[in-house]
């Protein structure tokens, strides 16, 4: 195997040590182009031959991570402070309901649905198929630090049947940390998991150390946690890499204290206090994305019926950076801004092995973007779904040919 080929994804602590085009179910894919149309407007995307790109609905208002319900209905929540409900086919949005504090994510379980927002995770009594959502029945159930800053909150309730959330640090070198010595508004960065067991809920740190881990997902099989993770933007535009990282209970990731710069952990200087934990409980990344890419969604493929091939795999929806060459900010040429694409994680034996490309296409050579995925969601029919919050505010599917 020619080393070479590895380069453009790097694979973090894991480079080197495998020969993944020997390893069952990841070989290369084999990529094609294909027309959408996008608001009126043809765009050419490239994705696996043998799989078809499909636009499902552009009448959405800045969407963010979709999830789907037990009865097949998918939910959406979004920068705009609506919640959309989709039965299927998924073509026509409804408005569940208008909530202020940005409703970025949902998750369900018997009998009610849980909503993300900044401030705090609310619930709901719901029954599938219910149309609406009324406002005054939607109450806190536990409350979260807010503040500006990273103000997204991921929910997804676990195969332990326990409810998670993932929240950002404010900034690039916030001094915020999931843990002792920490006051409430500033436990941030990480995993959290809600107990539930006495009078009142609480959250419970799972994972810290992460600067903005917006997308989470439990491998199937093992039922072990993986997250997406946005690096900081002071070393520029070529370092630190993004992230993809194995979450255990307790494991430190180490932002903002310490950055993995693709080969080993460095001490990040721009913030004086001292780490909560030493350098040498940092957990490295299993694999990691060039720098400035923006990974949000997480979605593990859990099964076959996306191709055999990529069963097991994680996809992460890459929104693109804002920075550009040759120092980061938005000053350079928007050519040079990183690319938004949706990218798949390969695993073989139960770990990662590489990173490959599954849909692109999304930014012109100008550096004009007609879409940029955001959330990612595999679907009770097999296929993949993804959201683009902005370029096109839309609902992608991404399914086998026929």
């Amino acid at each position: 195997m020619n080393p070479s080929r590895l380069a453009p994804w790097l694979l973090g602590a894991a480079a080197g040590l495998f020969m993944p085009w020997a390893a069952a179910g990841t070989a290369p894919l084999d990529y094609v182009q294909q027309s959408v149309t996008v608001d009126g407007s043809v765009q050419k995307a490239r994705l696996p031959r043998g799989y078809v790109l499909e636009v499902l609905t552009t009448d959405l208002d800045r969407p963010r991570l979709p999830a789907f319900a037990p009865n097949g209905d998918l939910f959406i929540g979004s920068g705009s402070g609506a919640v959309y409900r989709l039965p299927p086919p998924y073509t026509a949005p409804v408005l569940l309901a208008r909530l202020p504090g940005y409703p970025h994510s949902v998750a369900f379980r018997e009998g009610e649905i849980l909503i993300a927002r900044t401030d705090g995770l609310y619930r709901a009594p719901y029954e599938p198929g219910q149309a609406r959502l009324e406002p005054d029945r939607v109450r806190l159930l536990a409350a979260l630090p807010g503040g500006g800053g990273h103000s997204s909150r991921t929910v997804a309730v676990g195969p332990d049947g326990r409810v998670y959330v993932s929240l950002g640090i404010s900034g690039n070198c916030s001094d915020q940390y999931l843990g002792q010595g920490y006051d409430f508004d500033a436990r941030r960065g990480g995993v959290l998991v809600l107990d539930e067991s006495g009078d009142e809920a609480r959250w419970a740190p799972f994972a810290s150390g992460l600067r903005n881990p917006v997308g989470f997902d439990w491998q199937p099989g093992t039922g072990v946690l993986y997250a997406s993770n946005n690096g900081p933007d002071h070393w520029g535009y070529d370092l630190p890499p993004e992230v993809f990282s194995r979450l255990d209970p307790g494991s430190f990731h180490g932002m903002p204290w310490f950055q993995y710069d693709g080969e080993r952990v460095r001490r990040d200087d721009c913030i004086r206090r001292d780490p909560p934990r030493p350098r040498a409980e940092v957990a490295p990344p299993v694999a990691t994305f060039p720098a400035r890419n923006a990974p949000m969604g997480v979605a593990f493929v859990a099964d076959d019926r996306l191709g055999a091939d990529l069963e097991g795999d994680a996809v992460v929806a890459l929104h693109g950076s804002w920075g550009t060459r040759p120092f980061g900010g938005y000053v350079g040429d928007p050519a040079t801004r990183r690319p938004p694409a949706l990218v798949l994680v390969r695993f073989a034996e139960g770990g990662a092995v590489r990173v490959d490309d599954l849909v692109s296409g999304f930014q012109a050579e100008s550096g004009a973007r007609w879409a940029r995925p955001v959330g990612v969601a595999y679907g009770p029919d097999g296929a993949l779904y993804f959201t683009s919050d902005s370029g096109a505010n839309a609902l992608f599917r991404l399914r086998r040919a026929e």
